[in-house]
This record gives C-alpha cells, structure tokens and sequence, in this order.
C-alpha cells in the first residue's frame, strides 16, 4: 500500500505541475480555465486516494462541493466567451 500511495502522490503531483504552468502560460482564457479545472480534478482525485488510503467519508462532502465550483466556474466562463464573440461580429 506505501508504494502505491508514493506513486500516487508523485503522479498528481507531476499533473499539477504541469496543470499550473499551463495556468501560467496561457495563451487564452480558455486554456487556463481548462487548466484550472484539471487541477481541480487533482485536488479531488487527492482527496478521493486519502480517503481510500485511510478508509474514511470525510471529504466526500469537500470533493462535491470543489467539482460543483469547478463545473459552475467552467460553464460561466463559456457562456462569457461566447456572449463576447457574438457582439463582436
């Protein structure tokens, strides 16, 4: 089990490397609201391994509530972008 948590943790450590410096480069909105809702999965797909790890329900509560703000967030910022693209044509 230790291996597999290690391997675990460096896996979505790497992803979250990667998922922030493309929240850092860009080049447009959609790529960082993209990016930012790949670490939001992260954070949750952490969450979701320390509680298999540990055997509990503890942030069962906090992983909806990151997916719902993740969804909400990425569903406005569409809706944004396509209002501004259409006033501009």
């Amino acid at each position: 089990m230790e291996v597999v948590l290690v391997v675990v943790t460096v896996v979505l450590t790497f992803s979250a490397a990667v998922a922030i410096s493309r929240i850092v480069k860009g080049p447009s909105i959609l790529d960082r609201v993209i990016a930012i809702d790949v670490l939001l999965a992260i954070v949750c797909a952490g969450l979701i391994a320390d509680m298999a790890v540990r055997k509990h329900q503890a942030n069962l509560t906090l992983v909806i509530i990151i997916s719902l703000i993740g969804f909400i967030g990425s569903v406005t910022v569409a809706r944004f972008v396509i209002d501004r693209r259409t006033h501009e044509h």
